[in-house]
């Protein structure tokens, strides 16, 4: 049996072919490592390193600095100073940064995402004290990192987005929208005009739908989606650009009916 006929160890049991969509896969690990050459213990953690099309370069954390695309300037590292601020002193005075990048075809299994972790992981390993997972807007020193994904049977996908709230303008009502699907090549969700009373039940849904859209699902423009406890279907509009700010991706929209 070939290695592309094994059977995935990662499966996405609702995965279809054909939405000509892309995984983006994109960290930044900090820490300081081996002067001559990185040795990756990847396979301590199951991984077959990393997958075609994921590539790991090197950098000085100085040099990396004058990158336009920074991740601790900017924005962005606004919101890592104020959210981890040991974490991000860290990233700041860490001597290296090794950037983990890459573009994968839509796959039937997330096994490509299993491998990459289990590189992150090594790095950890190795010399890194802090992992950026600038499509979450997370920051995690080496602790953390591994509490989070290091997580018997695999971490579930919900460990891998970020799911916001915020207020509608000019209304009572919440919106509830996700960052970080486009690592499992999906678009991001978006509930608008929730009222408070139905914001656990939003949660709880996006929870459910990130789920599945991880483990292959795709929504059509028009898809009635029936939830359990509402009299109406909540109906896909599918929408944005990968440059849309608030999402880094496409999404797909729900509006709440009443």
């Amino acid at each position: 049996m070939t290695e592309a006929q094994q059977t995935p160890e990662w499966p996405r049991p609702y995965w279809q072919p054909g939405s000509g969509e892309d995984a983006l896969l994109q960290f930044f690990v900090f820490g300081k490592f081996d002067p001559q050459e990185l040795v990756i213990p990847a396979r301590r953690y199951g991984s077959h390193g990393l997958p075609g099309g994921v590539d790991l370069k090197r950098f000085q954390n100085l040099e990396l600095r004058k990158w336009e695309g920074y991740p601790l300037s900017g924005t962005l590292g606004e919101i890592m100073r104020d959210e981890a601020p040991e974490a991000y002193e860290q990233a700041r005075i860490a001597p290296e940064v090794l950037v983990v990048h890459g573009q994968l075809k839509d796959s039937p299994s997330l096994d490509y995402l299993r491998d990459t972790l289990g590189v992150l992981a090594a790095l950890l390993d190795i010399g890194g004290r802090v992992v950026l997972d600038p499509q979450i807007m997370g920051l995690l020193d080496a602790a953390a990192w591994r509490e989070r994904y290091l997580v018997q049977g695999g971490a579930p996908p919900r460990n891998h987005v970020l799911i916001l709230r915020s207020d509608e303008p000019d209304s009572d009502r919440s919106w509830v929208h996700t960052r970080g699907m486009r690592k499992f090549g999906r678009p991001d969700l978006s509930f608008r005009r929730i009222p408070a009373h139905e914001l656990d039940r939003a949660g709880a849904l996006c929870e459910k739908l990130v789920e599945m859209q991880a483990l292959g699902t795709r929504f059509a423009a028009g898809q009635a989606l029936e939830v359990e406890g509402m009299q109406q279907s909540l109906v896909a509009q599918p929408g944005g650009s990968l440059d849309d700010p608030e999402f880094n991706n496409r999404h797909v929209e729900f509006r709440w009916p009443f």
